[in-house]
């Protein structure tokens, strides 16, 4: 039951022309864009950083902003209620949900990785590449529950509002496109302690240095993550 709920959430992000665009074509764009081009400070090796901070967006793209819009429209036209009604447990809804991100986020990360080694990116040592996978794993769920959260209380027209707002502002002024080392030190405080900058770093960390992320980084995203899924729980509603 679960695989096949989840098989069916993963078929429908991928067949949605507007999900595609998000969650593949533009973080496709921006690396080729940071790998190729100066127009944006990115430290050396440029491609491997570059890659770092893209594997981030992807992240954010399909377990928060994908997740969000999906649940709210789901809620708007009745979806949830339909299945609840259902044989399926509510937990398994939302292990659906989850596996279905990861899946998405499975694909993302082979195609970034293919395009980024054509761009020449060199791969890290397999400690590395073990740290990445982990951290894309916490990061995804971790704004997976941000994405509940937002999807899950507020009306569709709204949340897809806010959803790619957030999505806007975190590519901006997240951590992800602008390093926080480009930041104002004001603004640099304060977005070292949001899941976007943590998460970029961590995997900078990772995929170009090939160690363990920093403790810290860590720490933040699993606060917004348990935090995130607490509220979510007490505020998501079936329609």
């Amino acid at each position: 039951m679960l695989l096949a709920q989840a098989r069916t959430e993963t078929l429908l992000t991928l067949r949605n022309g507007e999900q595609i665009l998000l969650t593949v074509l533009i973080p496709v764009a921006l690396l080729v864009a940071m790998s190729l081009m100066d127009v944006i400070p990115v430290p050396e090796p440029r491609v491997g950083s570059a890659t770092a901070r893209i594997l981030a967006l992807a992240v954010i793209s399909s377990a928060f902003t994908g997740q969000a819009i999906a649940l709210g429209f789901d809620r708007r036209y009745g979806v949830l209620k339909r299945l609840a009604a259902t044989a399926l447990p509510r937990w398994l809804l939302v292990a659906g949900r989850v596996v279905a991100a990861l899946a998405v986020v499975a694909v993302q990360v082979v195609v970034i990785a293919v395009i980024a080694l054509l761009l020449g990116w060199q791969l890290p040592a397999a400690t590395g590449l073990l740290w990445a996978a982990v951290l894309i794993l916490l990061g995804t769920l971790s704004f997976g529950a941000l994405g509940v959260l937002l999807g899950g209380a507020l009306r569709a027209e709204i949340v897809l509002a806010l959803a790619n707002i957030v999505w806007f502002a975190l590519l901006l002024i997240g951590g992800v496109a602008l390093g926080v080392d480009t930041l104002p030190a004001w603004l640099a405080t304060v977005v070292e302690a949001l899941p976007s900058a943590a998460l970029a770093l961590a995997l900078h960390e990772a995929v170009v240095e090939g160690t363990a992320p920093g403790p810290g980084h860590v720490a933040v995203l699993v606060i917004w993550g348990v935090a995130a899924g607490a509220l979510a729980m007490k505020t998501t509603k079936l329609g």
